[in-house]
């Protein structure tokens, strides 16, 4: 990394004006993890496994402070440093990132929860105008990042609290007993993992607790257009169509190790860590206590809940009977639009994965201007693969939810690999990951290496040569 250029390390900002890129990530696990995935094994099996929730937002936290070392050292994309270790890494990530999110799981359920409540019963064609929809507000906001951010804290400061007070006001004594006991793993009649429950939608789960997949990595990207650290000097994505031009750079800049940079840097990364814990692990972790305890209180072991995401449904009906049905009513049209932003977050997030990596896939053959124009082309042809895998009858959202979980869930594994190394390898020795961090990234790295090899075998090799 010596070629980069040496710019001056900008001062680091207080705490209070630090919010705003964790709410993002924290936005782009809520659709699929927080209110589908462990609210239906919850509500399937019990509370006894949602240790798995904790213990993948732990492992996501340390995952992603480590994309977020990179973005401020560097100010570019972890992509970029990718890039120069090995030439054809930006290959892996288009594929990598395409093949798991075209599968609009997360808009099909939003659709579904939409069409109950308002009695729209082809609710695959109210995907595809979700989907399109959501195509539109990220093409007309002028300046990507502030759409995105902005959204997003507004539906967690709206769901968010709303499921705080349904828990508190409808979970019995004994339901907080047994999430308590489910948080060191105890469940009714089982510890850690239940009898029949499916290790891919564990797994898929696991991966959900948080962003998932590569859209960790995005995290270098609202690093960097926030400002932070050396990303002051990079520019943002702004729409062609209403937004004002501004230069934009991929390569970023270094800066010296003196002892008054470093003592700057580290200023940078309490802070930084700081604002990811409480907006990403803390409010992440209370999210998916509080919407799994939902769910076992009101449905919990109802033969319907294994049908899809019935459940959520399900839960509304009980909530409503318990109280007013106003409230079940509420609860669905919450639950309907934390899933339309995670839909809309995940293309944002997906769009700017595959532009960069395009554009470092091309071997300078397109320039960084196009950026832009890259954007906007993946994310269309995004919302046309996924509006295609509606028509052609692919419309069970579960079931899309957890291939696309699976997939990510190796994707995971790859990339917190590649994420220690680079950092190990690219970063000032002052600045590096030390023993604890990368003890916990080893950590993640098997883990999920050893659930996705597992699943692997469990879903392809076992019925191919068993």
């Amino acid at each position: 990394m010596k070629d980069l250029p040496i710019r001056e390390l900008p001062p680091a900002l207080p705490l209070k004006k630090m919010f705003g890129p964790s709410f993002i990530l924290l936005g782009l696990g809520l659709g699929s993890g927080e209110v589908i995935l462990w609210p239906y094994l919850s509500s399937n099996f019990g509370l006894g496994i949602i240790w798995g929730a904790l213990i993948g937002l732990t492992f996501q936290f340390f995952i992603n402070m480590e994309i977020e070392r990179y973005a401020l050292a560097h100010g570019e994309s972890v992509f970029v440093g990718f890039a120069r270790k090995l030439k054809f890494l930006p290959f892996w990530f288009i594929l990598s990132t395409f093949l798991p999110w075209i599968w609009p799981g997360i808009a099909a359920s939003s659709a579904t929860l939409l069409g109950n409540v308002f009695g729209i019963k082809q609710t695959s064609y109210l995907a595809i105008g979700l989907l399109v929809f959501m195509g539109f507000i990220l093409t007309l906001g002028p300046v990507l990042y502030k759409t995105v951010e902005r959204m997003q804290k507004i539906l967690i400061s709206i769901g968010v609290p709303s499921f705080f007070l349904l828990a508190i006001i409808l979970a019995q004594q004994s339901d907080w007993t047994n999430l308590a006991r489910g948080v060191v793993g105890f469940g009714p009649g089982y510890w850690l993992l239940p009898a029949g429950l499916p290790i891919a939608s564990f797994l898929a789960a696991l991966a959900y607790a948080g962003a998932g997949g590569n859209l960790n990595l995005a995290q270098s990207f609202y690093v960097k257009e926030k400002g932070y650290g050396m990303g002051k000097y990079a520019g943002r994505i702004t729409s062609i169509l209403t937004g004002k031009k501004e230069d934009v750079s991929i390569t970023g800049a270094r800066f010296e190790p003196t002892e008054q940079n470093i003592k700057t840097f580290n200023a940078w990364w309490k802070t930084v860590n700081i604002e990811h814990f409480i907006v990403f692990w803390l409010t992440g972790s209370i999210t998916i206590l509080l919407l799994s305890l939902l769910a076992y209180s009101t449905t919990y072991g109802q033969a319907a809940n294994i049908t899809g995401i019935s459940f959520v449904i399900n839960e509304a009906t009980a909530i409503g009977q318990r109280l007013i049905p106003a409230v079940g009513v509420f609860f669905l049209l919450i639950a309907a639009m934390t899933l339309f932003g995670t839909q809309l977050t995940v293309f944002d997030a997906t769009s700017r994965i595959l532009s960069e990596n395009i554009l470092l896939a091309s071997n300078n053959r397109l320039k960084v201007s196009h950026i832009p124009k890259l954007y906007y082309l993946v994310l269309w042809a995004q919302i046309v693969s996924g509006i295609i895998i509606l028509l052609v009858g692919f419309t069970e959202p579960l079931q899309l939810v957890i291939t696309a979980a699976v997939l990510n869930a190796f994707a995971m594994f790859v990339h917190s690999g590649l994420t220690l190394w680079l950092n190990k390898t690219s970063l000032d020795k002052a600045i590096r990951p030390n023993l604890f961090r990368t003890t916990m990234m080893v950590a993640a790295f098997l883990f999920y290496g050893g659930f996705s090899s597992y699943v692997i075998y469990d879903r392809f090799f076992k019925s191919l040569f068993g």
